[in-house]
């Protein structure tokens, strides 16, 4: 193999507990997103855009359909055999297989993969993040300021900051202190999950880390505050675009409706970035002569004879006439019945809504989740709905 300046690690293994029924036999990264997508699409699109040709998926928690999704890479140009996508699911040794026990120690098991391609920089990069991002222009700031390792950072809510690891930086963007979801967070700079390093760097403490016993063996917990104790070259990269965490129904459906707005902050028709994904092929949508669609993104292969607002439609969706869809999205193939009533849900693939059947209310607050496949009857409809 010859020489790779940089390779990318997706790590998309997450089990997203937190999207609760979405992803019983899902992997979070395999999970839909506004209209056409899958999560993961938005971090492979980077990938391509950025010029990296290399990439190494880890998967772990039910990897199936994430696996026949992403295939061999073809939409996101990762179909070569110089490099291209390799799926690294956990490491099968002649003892027996052992599961992936945290972030570093994912790479870790992944370390002669990596030492194929020899590269002198590793990016590290998440499959369940929402974000346009050029890796090329980070790498050049990590390059520039001769960093160990660069974390890109943003600006998040001082009310949200205690979920991601938060990083001080001073006037050179130097990292001075580096603190994992902390109960009272004293900077509201959030880590990305977004990592650039120096391979011969990062080789060195992923030995170190593998072998102390009290690591939990992440990256924010335990790698990087043992490269910052050890006065390494540890520099945040600012990024100033859309950037979501869609790890909690609140937020996966926030995202959703951010590209509804008629100013969105995460522009999916620009066609100097456009985000890639595997799109089935599928007549156009109808529209019936009563229909009434508003501020809404609807995909192709949906037929809709009634009522439509502020929604987000997967292809195939068919609801029948005098049903209202209001401020939710709807996977694929879901089928609602003649003057079913949606507010606010979230509606899984698959699932059927009976006629007169209503879901949430104009009032509610709370986001309603309906399984995959679920058939929900008028008599059933409270007995497997979970609330967020």
């Amino acid at each position: 193999m010859g020489q790779k300046e940089m390779i990318a690690m997706l790590l998309a293994g997450g089990e997203g507990k937190r999207l609760g029924v979405l992803t019983k036999d899902l992997a979070k990264p395999a999970v839909y997103f506004g209209g056409k997508y899958r999560i993961i699409d938005f971090t492979l699109s980077n990938c391509a855009h950025s010029g990296i040709d290399t990439v190494g998926v880890l998967t772990q928690y039910q990897p199936l359909e994430l696996n026949r999704y992403l295939g061999i890479g073809s939409p996101w140009g990762l179909d070569r055999r110089d490099g291209g996508m390799t799926i690294l699911p956990p490491y099968v040794k002649q003892k027996g297989g052992v599961w992936y026990k945290g972030t570093a120690n994912a790479i870790y098991q992944n370390m002669s993969f990596i030492e194929r391609y020899n590269p002198e920089y590793v990016l590290i990069i998440s499959g369940d993040h929402i974000y346009k991002m050029d890796y090329e222009l980070m790498l050049q700031h990590h390059k520039h300021t001769g960093a160990d390792v660069t974390i890109a950072g943003i600006e998040v809510d001082w009310k949200e900051a205690s979920r991601f690891g938060v990083m001080h930086i001073d006037d050179e963007d130097r990292i001075t202190a580096f603190e994992e979801k902390p109960k009272n967070p004293t900077s509201n700079i959030a880590s990305m999950g977004v990592y650039i390093f120096t391979w011969s760097e990062l080789q060195k403490y992923l030995i170190y880390d593998e072998a102390s016993r009290n690591s939990s063996h992440d990256f924010g917990k335990d790698l990087i505050p043992a490269m910052m104790r050890d006065g390494k070259g540890l520099y945040s990269y600012p990024f100033k675009g859309y950037w979501k965490d869609v790890g909690t129904i609140d937020s996966l459906w926030e995202a959703n409706m951010d590209l509804l707005s008629d100013e969105s902050p995460l522009d999916l028709s620009d066609s100097s970035w456009r985000i890639y994904s595997v799109s089935p092929n599928q007549p156009a949508q109808r529209v019936g002569a009563d229909a009434k669609i508003t501020s809404s993104l609807v995909t192709e292969g949906c037929m809709l004879e009634g009522e439509v607002n502020r929604s987000v439609l997967f292809y195939g969706v068919d609801a029948a006439k005098d049903s209202l869809i209001a401020e939710s999205v709807v996977m694929p193939n879901v089928r609602i019945g003649e003057g079913a009533r949606i507010y606010r849900a979230i509606i899984g693939e698959g699932a059927v809504i009976e006629p007169g059947v209503t879901i949430g209310g104009p009032e509610d607050e709370a986001i309603t989740v309906i399984a995959v496949d679920q058939y929900v009857t008028v008599d059933h409809l409270l007995r497997e709905v979970e609330h967020s």
